[in-house]
């Protein structure tokens, strides 16, 4: 589906949607939401309990400490074995358990911001679950909305959007329905266009959808985020840089220990053999 509608006319964009300004029928409705999809954002795919569970093990400091255990068991102590491995399990389920909290969390705000849209089905105005809006229904808005969708303004009243999930400008755009002769336009400039997420502040208004679902600005900003590896927070960076400085620490002090112990050995043996050597000479 083409994206650039800002520089179209109200007739022009119907054609190009295959809709007109009395809406759509329950059928196309149907119809468009088996093509398109439900107007929702893609989620990336979920870990299993046990994946998240194992992953609480990949952290380089706890690594060392499940080496420290497997020293302190063959070396039979049992206690320090027992404690270093109690606490690790322990900081895996709590770490666990907190990481589907958030994403219940999650979803729980993601059910509030999935608000219902009126849209115009044969020829009549209906609200239904804003999941079913498909391109080329007829939307309107008024103040107190939330934007489901993108879409082209056919009329508009004085409206002002929020849109500062997408362009970060915390004040009201005010919107037109004129036509912007122009190839490229940055988004906060497009005036006759609305996007999903955004909020409408003032006035009222009746659109075309132009995009739902993933096809829509603030989708491409959700297939960014899922195409993105997570970053590390600072302490999560600076505790792995404390973690490797204190495994070298270790494996040096573990290899010094190690000469120490042989040094001994050597003049010890040194020791007997002049203590042998000189027993053998007397008894001569």
């Amino acid at each position: 589906m083409e994206s650039s509608f800002f520089n179209r006319t109200v007739d022009e964009t119907l054609s190009a949607l295959g809709g007109t300004k009395a809406g759509l029928t329950s059928k196309e409705a149907a119809e468009r939401l088996q093509k398109h999809g439900k107007n929702a954002l893609a989620e990336g795919r979920k870990k299993s309990g046990l994946q998240v569970f194992l992953d609480q093990f990949k952290d380089l400091l706890v690594v060392i400490l499940i080496i420290a255990a497997l020293i302190s068991m063959v070396s039979d102590n049992v206690e320090s074995t027992v404690v270093i491995f109690a606490v690790l399990i322990l900081n895996a389920v709590l770490g666990t358990v907190q990481h589907f909290k958030a994403e219940k969390s999650l979803e729980s705000l993601k059910a509030m911001s999935s608000p219902s849209a009126k849209v115009l089905r044969d020829g009549v105005r209906s609200v239904v679950p804003s999941a079913q809006v498909v391109p080329g229904d007829i939307v309107e808005l008024e103040a107190g909305d939330m934007v489901v969708a993108d879409g082209r303004i056919l009329e508009n009243f004085s409206l002002k959007v929020n849109e500062s999930s997408l362009t970060g400008e915390s004040e009201g755009v005010e919107k037109t329905s004129d036509v912007i002769a122009a190839e490229k336009v940055a988004l906060g400039d497009q005036k006759n266009m609305v996007f999903s997420g955004s909020l409408v502040t003032y006035g009222r208004a009746t659109v075309v959808v132009t995009g739902t679902g993933m096809d829509t600005e603030l989708g491409k900003v959700a297939a960014l985020m899922n195409r993105t590896q997570q970053r590390k927070t600072p302490l999560q960076e600076s505790l792995d840089d404390f973690s490797k400085k204190l495994a070298t620490a270790w494996t040096a002090s573990g290899r010094g220990g190690s000469i120490m112990e042989m040094r001994p050995m050597k003049v010890k043996s040194r020791s007997s053999s002049r203590v042998s050597a000189r027993t053998s000479g007397s008894s001569r």
